[in-house]
């Protein structure tokens, strides 16, 4: 049985019993794709050896979703191939699947599912998983869970919508002192004694062959119907990859992040959120292993939940600040994302935002520039081009100019609804952490979401506006204008 805490993560699909005739458990790997810190898969590990039958993974890689390029496919399949290589030293049957013509895979998991016992997946609450785990799970013979598994704190465990960063943080220090005590297993499998699975149904297995997956995933995109004029970047994903990155940012980084996160050469930013997207690193990782770097204890906290933003933890201000990130903000957007299934349409921001941005639609524009001009950099502003250059080239943008970028396509857009198209396809396209709830978050923030209102000046409304040139006043932006500005070349694609 599964305690409370986990109880309150699990979400029922399919409400078939299980079958404790079935061959295996098997666990369909979405959205938190490790084996470890994956509370997803404590709970199919937990099924396993309830039962006694051996446990399945499948992860698998469609080619049809929007936007699929050789850097999403590239990372994933690093992924793929880091995960590979754990379980093989576990008992543990895992099957990657690659879909090499758009809609191949489909009836995979049925047939799985049709041997089962009963099916765990993640309970992702962006981009097309939602629709695709709901249409599946009818079509599941068995009882079929989704672990909720993004964030410290689950994402369901209030039914209130927050419209602020201070009231959902208050809200989080009244229950972070409970669930900090309840991460995932570092590894759920270390230890335990599973079944072994004689093979997986051959019927399948002939029908959807098990992706190779060569030490060289260019090998593997170029021969996918997918878009290849997005490359890949140096970035390299899976587990590992997410575990050296986060050592590399706690050891090094973390102690100047609060004085430095905003200056874009300084490179004091965590570079974690492409890891935590497509769920090669669980938040309650980062934050369990900096809580234990810094000696912290709870008796630290203090007994009111004042919404402080500094001092709750009684840490220095970098681990402060950082913390704040990667749970208010990122778990803010989750609670969006969960609770409001068109959190990305226009006509969810707050009445405010859309009043102010509708009485000043026609407001002359100082620059107007087509998707292709935002695109390929084509602006009057060389850092707004800097910025766009290092989306293409990195997949990522600085934090602090991913801020300036968005205001700055808000400015020169037609229309605030033509602006969020902008922003979406931009940054969906080439940001290796687009599509995720966090990174709506940052969108929908640039349109007024989780702010406030400012004075009124023309286009923006009362919207927060942000410029180049304030910018650039209050952070050295030399270095980097002269790596990604104008005349810079874009990388060459990685071949890995």
């Amino acid at each position: 049985m599964a305690d409370d805490g986990m109880l309150v993560r699990i979400r029922t699909l399919h409400e078939a019993p299980i079958d404790p005739l079935g061959e295996y458990v098997l666990y369909w790997m979405t959205g938190a794709r490790r084996p470890g810190w994956n509370h997803a898969m404590d709970r199919a590990v937990a099924l396993a050896r309830e039962l006694a039958k051996p446990l399945v993974v499948l992860e698998a890689l469609r080619a049809g979703y929007r936007w699929a390029s050789d850097r999403h496919h590239a990372f994933v399949i690093d992924g793929m191939r880091a995960n590979a290589e754990h379980f093989a030293r576990h008992p543990v049957s895992y099957y990657p699947y690659i879909e090499h013509v758009e809609g191949q895979g489909s009836g995979l998991l049925v047939s799985l599912a049709e041997r089962s016992c009963a099916v765990v997946t993640d309970d992702f609450p962006g981009f097309f998983l939602p629709r695709m785990t709901e249409a599946v799970a009818p079509l599941v013979p068995v009882r079929m869970e989704a672990v909720d598994g993004n964030g410290v704190v689950p994402m369901r465990l209030t039914d209130r919508l927050f419209t602020s960063a201070y009231h959902f943080r208050r809200q989080l220090q009244r229950v972070l002192p409970e669930w900090l005590d309840r991460a995932p297993s570092v590894d759920p499998l270390v230890g335990v004694d599973l079944p072994t699975l004689d093979g997986l149904p051959k019927d399948t297995l002939s029908r959807w062959p098990p992706a190779d997956l060569p030490s060289r995933t260019v090998d593997i995109v170029s021969r996918l119907p997918i878009d290849h004029a997005v490359p890949v970047t140096g970035q390299i994903g899976g587990f590992e990859a997410a575990r050296t990155m986060l050592t590399r940012f706690l050891d090094h980084r973390l102690r100047r992040y609060d004085a430095e996160r905003n200056v874009p050469s300084a490179s004091a930013t965590s570079e974690l959120s492409p890891y935590l997207h497509y769920g090669h690193l669980s938040s309650h990782e980062i934050v369990v292993r900096l809580l234990d770097g810094a000696g912290w204890t709870p008796e630290t906290i203090p007994a009111k939940a004042t919404g402080a933003r500094n001092g709750w933890w009684g840490l220095d201000p970098s681990a402060e600040a950082f913390l704040d990130q990667v749970i208010t903000w990122r778990e803010l957007g989750f609670n969006r994302a969960a609770l409001q299934s068109d959190y990305r349409q226009f006509d969810t921001l707050p009445a405010w935002a859309l009043r102010t941005l509708d009485d000043h639609a026609a407001d002359p524009r100082p620059y107007l520039y087509t998707l292709a001009e935002f695109e390929h950099a084509r602006t009057h502003d060389e850092l707004w081009n800097a910025a766009q250059n290092q989306l293409v080239q990195e997949g990522v943008i600085h934090n602090y100019l991913r801020m300036l970028w968005g205001k700055k396509i808000l400015e020169w857009s037609s229309s605030p609804r033509d602006a969020l198209d902008v922003m979406v396809e931009l940054n969906n396209k080439y940001a290796l952490d687009g599509r995720d709830p966090n990174s709506y978050s940052g969108i929908m923030w640039v349109l007024g979401r989780f702010d406030r209102g400012w004075p009124e000046r023309a286009v923006f409304g009362s919207v927060r506006s942000m410029s180049s040139v304030n910018t650039a006043r209050k952070v050295d932006v030399r270095g980097y204008l002269r790596r990604y500005g104008v005349g810079q070349q874009l990388a060459e694609p990685v071949a890995r």
